[in-house]
């Protein structure tokens, strides 16, 4: 097993790809979000991050607030590409970040009709893995980030 990659690139590359909004905006797709791309309508926040918070979320959160639902995310996020896609974890770190990035912005579900793409990272097709990534609806959708994502993929750097 590969060493994993540690929350704060994690974090880090994630403020560049969802971007950080203290006050609760909704994003393209139509879904309340705050912070670090915190969909509130599919990931409402616990009793913990309510009482972590202290007040209304429509008020705004502080960016340390956001830091903290930001490390909460990435712990489900694991556990759901551990429980659905273990493999994820034998890949390099930049790839893992791809993996995370992947889950995160559409969730496990929706990752999972990706059958193809998770086919050819399973295997080591990486160059295919992304060019079929960038085939996809979320790839015309997300644009940057997407093209991040597959170079990664293909190369096991991310830039």
């Amino acid at each position: 097993m590969k060493p994993m990659i540690d929350d704060e690139t994690c974090i880090q590359r994630l403020v560049v790809n969802e971007g950080l909004k203290l006050k609760p905006y909704y994003c393209p797709a139509g879904y309340l979000t705050i912070g670090i791309g915190r969909n509130l309508d599919g990931n409402p926040l616990s009793e913990e991050e309510k009482a972590f918070i202290g007040h209304p979320v429509k008020e705004g959160i502080t960016n340390d607030q956001a830091f903290y639902l930001c490390r909460n995310d990435l712990k489900k996020v694991r556990a759901d590409l551990d429980r659905e896609l273990p493999w994820w974890r034998d890949l390099n770190a930049d790839r893992q970040f791809v993996m995370i990035d992947l889950c995160f912005n559409m969730g496990i579900r929706k990752l999972l009709q990706f059958q193809k793409t998770l086919n050819s990272i399973a295997t080591g097709y990486y160059v295919k893995a992304g060019e079929q990534l960038m085939q996809s609806l979320y790839a015309k959708q997300v644009g940057k980030r997407a093209e991040r994502n597959a170079k990664c993929l293909q190369t096991g750097v991310y830039k």
